[in-house]
């Protein structure tokens, strides 16, 4: 499909407003999650609308504006905010990996595909501190593939557009992703029954 053809200015902003525009809130709520809660989010979102004002014209009408839209946020985010963002020291990866490693032995590790999908989507991030911190500690290479495909929804090719990677880079950062989530939660999940039962 051939991008817009060039339109009149008015014209021009009217369909950007209708098409880019109801997918703000939605835009700075991922922005607060990049950002780990940082004020930088509104200043990120501003500068996302603004890029993808200028760029308007190669948007493909009928193309997913969710995605190209999260695509030019985390591009901005990674060349203007991430050298700047947490002093939050992440979780210590190889434990984490070690410790996964023994629920896998124990017989207990089978439990993390259902805890990573009920504790999935924003309710669960919002409602849940724990959740919250956890996903906050992760290093920022699973953080995003974990917030774009587990969080925001997006579908393996989608999160690798906008995080400008292949599709099996994403399907492998998600898997260490949500381990290392598992790992870090594991007392909680334990709490709300989704670790350690017996069959």
């Amino acid at each position: 499909m051939a991008p817009r053809r060039s339109l009149d200015a008015e014209t021009r902003r009217a369909d950007f407003e209708s098409t880019a525009l109801p997918f703000m809130g939605g835009l700075y709520n991922t922005a607060l999650r990049l950002t780990r809660g940082s004020d930088d989010a509104g200043d990120l979102v501003q500068e996302t609308y603004l890029r993808a004002y200028r760029t308007f014209d190669s948007f493909e009408p009928g193309t997913n504006c969710r995605g190209w839209l999260l695509t030019i946020l985390y591009s901005v985010f990674i060349n203007h905010y991430h050298k700047e963002r947490r002093q939050l020291t992440t979780v210590p990866i190889d434990d984490l990996e070690a410790k996964f490693q023994h629920y896998l032995e124990s017989g207990d590790g089978a439990d993390c595909d259902a805890m990573t999908q009920a504790l999935r989507g924003t309710t669960a991030v919002r409602m849940n501190p724990e959740v919250a911190l956890a996903l906050q500690q992760l290093p920022e290479e699973f953080y995003s593939v974990v917030i774009f495909v587990d969080v925001e929804g997006l579908s393996y090719d989608e999160a690798a557009l906008a995080l400008g990677c292949p599709v099996g880079t994403v399907r492998s950062r998600l898997s260490r992703g949500r381990r290392l989530l598992f790992t870090s939660l594991q007392q909680y999940a334990t709490g709300l029954g989704f670790t350690g039962g017996d069959s």
